[in-house]
C-alpha cells in the first residue's frame, strides 16, 4: 500500500510497537519500530518491531487493504527469511487485514510451498488480525497508535458518532492540539477505506482543523501533484494521437514513467518541431520485419 495510507500505517506503529506485540497474541515487551535494512528487497511489509524479549525477536507487521493478500504470502515467507539472515535473530509475522475485503479462506495462519504429494519444501507460521472483528473499544483502549482504527472495528455506521466522541476525549487527555491533529489526519485517511468521504467529513467536521495537520497537507499536496501530471500527460497523448498516431508501447512506457509535470509541457510544446513518437521521447524505432522474397 503505497502512499499515504502505508506512510500513515508506519507512522502509527512507530507510536505504538508493544502494542501489535500484544495484539498478535505475544507476551508484552519493550518494542521499538527499526529500519528493516533490507534494500534489495521489495518485501511484505517494511514495518518490522524488534522486541526486547528473553531472546530479543523481530516482528515483521503486514497490512493488507487489498484484494491479492493471499499473492503476498510468498513475499511473507521470503521478507521473514530475509530478515533473519540480515539480524540474525528469530523473526514472527503478523499479518493485520484493514477490511472484510482483503480476507479470504486460504488466510489460514500457516502458509507451504512444495511439490504436488510431498512433504512442503518451506512453510510460514504467520498470525492474523482482523480488524473489523476488533471491539472499538479494545482500539481506543490501547496506545495512542491504535486509536485511528476503532473506527475500523466491529461498530456499526450508526455508532460512529460516539466512537469518534470517545476518540476525542482520548485525544485531547493525552496528546498536544498539534500531535492530536495528525492523529485525526490518520484517522480521516483510514476511514476511507471503508467508509464514503462525504460521511467521513461529516463525523469530523469540528474535530480539527484539518489544515493544520502536516499529513493532511502532505495530502492534499500529493494529490495535486499527481492530479497536474495527469492532465499533462493527457494532453501530450491527446496532441500526439492527433499528429502521430497512436505511440508505441515502448513510448507509452517511457510517457508512463515521466514525473516531472515541466518535462511533459516541454514535450508538449516540442511536439510541433518534430517528426513523431520516436523523435519525440527518444525511443528506438520498431524494427520492421523484412519480407522473403519468392522463390523462383
Amino acid at each position: 500500500m503505497p502512499g499515504p495510507i502505508d506512510d500513515t500505517l508506519k507512522h502509527l506503529t512507530e507510536l505504538s510497537p508493544q502494542d501489535w506485540v500484544v495484539r498478535g497474541g505475544w507476551s508484552a515487551a519493550p518494542a521499538r519500530l527499526m529500519d528493516a535494512d533490507i534494500a534489495t528487497i521489495t518485501g511484505a511489509t517494511d514495518k518490522v518491531i524488534r522486541v526486547d524479549g528473553l531472546p530479543a525477536w523481530l516482528l515483521a507487521v503486514d497490512f493488507q487493504a487489498g484484494h491479492d493478500t493471499v499473492a503476498k504470502l510468498p513475499d511473507l515467507l521470503m521478507y521473514n527469511s530475509a530478515l533473519y539472515k540480515r539480524h540474525r535473530l528469530r523473526v514472527r509475522s503478523l499479518m493485520v487485514l484493514l477490511h472484510k475485503g482483503a480476507d479470504s479462506p486460504q488466510l489460514t495462519g500457516f502458509y507451504e510451498r512444495g511439490f504436488p504429494d510431498e512433504p512442503f519444501d518451506v512453510a510460514l507460521r504467520y498470525r492474523i488480525v482482523r480488524v473489523w472483528q476488533v471491539p472499538p473499544e479494545q482500539w481506543l483502549a490501547g496506545g495512542l497508535g491504535l486509536v485511528p482504527l476503532a473506527p475500523l472495528g466491529n461498530v456499526r455506521q450508526g455508532k460512529l458518532p460516539s466512537v469518534i466522541a470517545q476518540m476525542k476525549q482520548r485525544l485531547a487527555r493525552d496528546m498536544t492540539p498539534n500531535q492530536a491533529a495528525e492523529l485525526w489526519s490518520a484517522t480521516y485517511i483510514l476511514m476511507g477505506l471503508r467508509y464514503e468521504r462525504a460521511l467521513i467529513q461529516t463525523l469530523l467536521q469540528g474535530v480539527i482543523t484539518m489544515k493544520e495537520s502536516v499529513t493532511y497537507q502532505a495530502i492534499i499536496e500529493e494529490g495535486k501533484t499527481k492530479g497536474e501530471l495527469e492532465e499533462a500527460r493527457k494532453i501530450l497523448l491527446l496532441q500526439g494521437r492527433s499528429r502521430f498516431g497512436e505511440p508505441s508501447p515502448e513510448a507509452v512506457a517511457v510517457l508512463d514513467a515521466l514525473t516531472d509535470v515541466h518535462k511533459l509541457e516541454e514535450l508538449t510544446v516540442r511536439l510541433l518541431q518534430v517528426a513523431g513518437w520516436q523523435e519525440l521521447l527518444g525511443v528506438p524505432v520498431p524494427r520492421r520485419r523484412s519480407r522473403s522474397k519468392p522463390s523462383s
